[in-house]
């Protein structure tokens, strides 16, 4: 046989060789990982979920998932296990303020506009704490204006028909 019609079969054994070593490589990291968890330390689980480890065993882990909430699972089904930084950022959503110079983002706009007394009536309201009507009113205050609408047309109704009855036939409405 000739070595160049061997040089592909060699070329395919060397490379399932190398795939095969990084594979190995990557579970023994992995079990590496799972053999050096610790009693407190933040996990993922392959599932996706976030808990903290409270016992390890031979092949199991007793995980804390919240309060009164303990979960009992394989050392293999361990996905990570994470810092305290990048498990307190995740499930707890504590940022590590590395950067103490960084700008603080406010919760709401109403730090970002200054406002002056003399803006008009919503300042002035503003600073007399008085609330402002931007004519949104509840159900009850609707049906109450409603009804204060329609007494004030039946009472215009009544003066005008009382106006027409004191008018004469000779009476006309032009001065």
């Amino acid at each position: 046989m000739n070595t160049l019609t061997l040089l592909p079969f060699i070329v395919l054994i060397a490379a399932m060789f190398l795939m095969t070593r990084s594979a190995k490589k990557k579970q023994q990291q992995a079990a590496d990982m799972r053999n050096h968890m610790q009693p407190g330390s933040g996990v993922r689980t392959i599932g996706g979920m976030y808990a903290t480890v409270k016992e390890v065993n031979e092949d199991t882990v007793l995980l804390d998932a919240g309060p009164g909430v303990e979960l009992l699972f394989a050392k293999n089904a361990i996905g990570a296990v994470l810092t305290d930084d990048e498990y307190n950022r995740i499930v707890h959503g504590i940022e590590h303020d590395l950067k103490s110079d960084a700008a603080v983002v406010p919760d709401d706009a109403s730090s970002l506009t200054e406002t002056d007394e003399t803006d008009g009536p919503a300042a002035a309201a503003a600073a007399s704490d008085e609330k402002i009507d931007l004519g949104k009113k509840d159900a009850a205050e609707r049906g109450a204006d409603a009804i204060q609408a329609a007494e004030d047309k039946a009472d215009a109704a009544e003066a005008k028909a009382e106006d027409e009855s004191k008018k004469t036939d000779g009476d006309s409405d032009t001065k």
